[in-house]
């Protein structure tokens, strides 16, 4: 990652449809030279894909909940059993496997209070390793669409602030 390489991401997460041409404009380089980075930052892994960004209330789903589930055992069947199972419900956006006191953070997005209710009897408690589940209604959702490359840490300039010894 350089600068360059910085800047179209940059861009990229402000405007993922510009064509290339106009990506290229905007960072002033040849076409042929961003076509050639944006396909190395791909190759790399940097970027993932594109998508759409969709409002959930626009598709009758305005309610969203943190769900934490602990299983028992903590088993890799177990864990991966129901990370497959939860992935498959269409009520879920997103899975956290975690460590600490719970082992999944599940974000759901739902019709109402009655549909997240349902939910989380019907498909989270009935599975066969829950040991305790907890439901936190969210209220607000702020999420960051374009993040920053952080540069890597080195010797002289340490994480936490304290000098070296």
């Amino acid at each position: 990652m350089d600068e360059l390489d910085t800047a179209i991401l940059a861009e990229l997460q402000r405007d993922g449809r510009q064509t290339n041409r106009e990506l290229a404009e905007r960072i002033g380089i040849a076409a042929s030279t961003c076509l050639e980075r944006v396909r190395s930052l791909r190759a790399n892994g940097v970027i993932e894909g594109f998508h759409a960004e969709v409002n959930l209330a626009a598709i009758g789903r305005p309610v969203q909940a943190l769900i934490n589930v602990r299983l028992h055992p903590k088993i890799r069947e177990a864990v991966e059993g129901f990370r497959e199972y939860i992935t498959a419900l269409p009520e879920t956006l997103a899975i956290f496997v975690v460590s600490g006191g719970d082992d999944f953070i599940i974000q759901v997005a739902v019709r109402d209070t009655g549909h997240l209710r349902d939910f989380v009897l019907d498909h989270v408690s009935r599975h066969r390793n829950i040991a305790d589940v907890r439901t936190s209604l969210v209220y607000d959702h702020i999420r960051r669409t374009s993040l920053e490359v952080l540069e890597p840490e080195s010797p002289s300039r340490p994480r936490t602030g304290r000098k070296p010894r």
